[in-house]
């Protein structure tokens, strides 16, 4: 069998796998109830995805799979997941893979960063077009940040401290 077909394969099933988690954890089963709302644990699997993944695979795992989780759980905010986890996803993927080549635990770092607050401006726009108010999209914004930086802490450990980057090379490679 062709080596390239193979790795298209294995990215493949990674990608899956990784937007089935996301989905599940878009639901409000995985969720924490807050004032307003819930916290979702969806942004450890993006997190962890797009330090791992390439772009285009941060973008399937972010952005289509919290838009197919909220288009199964709660589609009001589809759109916006889309384009806010979608984003996120990229930019961290990029920031991970292409910046401080000799330190990518450093730039994973900075990519969840970035991330971060492409995440908390996103939804916060978002919410403040979806339901007309700004004032309900300022009262989730302390619970976006502490979701944004759950994931954003939890997928740098999960990657660089708890070993799923090695997993994930050593399957990729193998």
């Amino acid at each position: 069998m062709d080596r390239n077909f193979k790795d298209r394969t294995k990215w493949l099933c990674v990608c899956g796998v990784l937007m089935a988690m996301n989905v599940v954890l878009s639901s409000s089963l995985f969720s924490v109830p807050v004032p307003g709302g819930h916290l979702y644990l969806n942004d450890i699997i993006i997190c962890t995805a797009s330090i791992l993944l390439d772009p285009v695979g941060a973008f399937l795992v972010g952005g289509v799979g919290a838009f197919l989780g909220d288009l199964l759980f709660y589609p009001a905010p589809m759109f916006v997941s889309l384009v806010t986890h979608g984003l996120q996803a990229v930019a961290i993927s990029l920031i991970a893979h292409r910046a401080l080549k000799n330190r990518p635990a450093l730039a994973s770092c900075a990519g969840v960063a970035a991330g971060a607050v492409i995440m908390v401006v996103g939804y916060s726009l978002g919410r403040a077009f979806i339901y007309s108010t700004p004032e309900y999209a300022l009262l989730k914004l302390p619970y976006q940040i502490l979701q944004a930086v759950v994931g954003a802490v939890c997928g740098v450990l999960l990657c660089w401290k708890c070993g799923v980057k090695k997993a994930y090379d050593k399957i990729i490679e193998g």
